[in-house]
């Protein structure tokens, strides 16, 4: 088995960097990668502190990004997104600003489209099988209650 060498302060702040210039990455990355080259407490405040002020490490920056890949990529709703930022340590007002730059008629329309999608998947179902098939489906993917119901209904219309 071998042991991890160290960095120096200078060498993580360097390497660091790099790691938040590649993508957005919200503080607890961040902190737990500095932890991992065998930093302490103190000198992983001050780099920290050093990124957020040469602008490395923006938390709104990061839920604003976040939100949007897993939107558009994944099309994950707002509760789920909302959920994932919160286990990343990202502070509810930063959650809010991110959560409000989706679009909300695309986010409908998206919607609309997974829903349609998993109804036609669900063709051989009886009806309440594949309404209660879709809303699980819808619910699991993050997207609330009544526009569940909202979208399930307008496929039926």
């Amino acid at each position: 088995m071998y042991s991890k060498k160290s960095l120096t302060p200078d060498q993580a702040f360097q390497k660091i960097k790099q790691f938040c210039a590649y993508q957005e990455r919200c503080h607890t990355e961040v902190t737990e990668k500095l932890y991992g080259y065998g930093l302490y407490k103190k000198e992983v405040e001050i780099i920290l502190t050093n990124l957020i002020e040469e602008n490395y490490l923006n938390e709104e920056r990061f839920a604003i990004a976040f939100a949007g890949g897993k939107f558009r990529m994944k099309q994950w709703g707002r509760v789920k997104i909302k959920y994932d930022l919160k286990q990343k340590g990202v502070s509810s007002f930063c959650i809010t600003v991110a959560l409000k730059e989706i679009d909300e008629e695309t986010y409908l329309l998206t919607l609309q489209s997974v829903a349609n999608k998993k109804w036609d998947n669900l063709k051989g179902e009886q009806y309440l099988n594949r309404r209660a098939k879709t809303t699980a489906y819808l619910l699991q993917k993050g997207f609330e209650q009544p526009l569940i119901a909202a979208a399930i209904a307008a496929i039926r219309a």
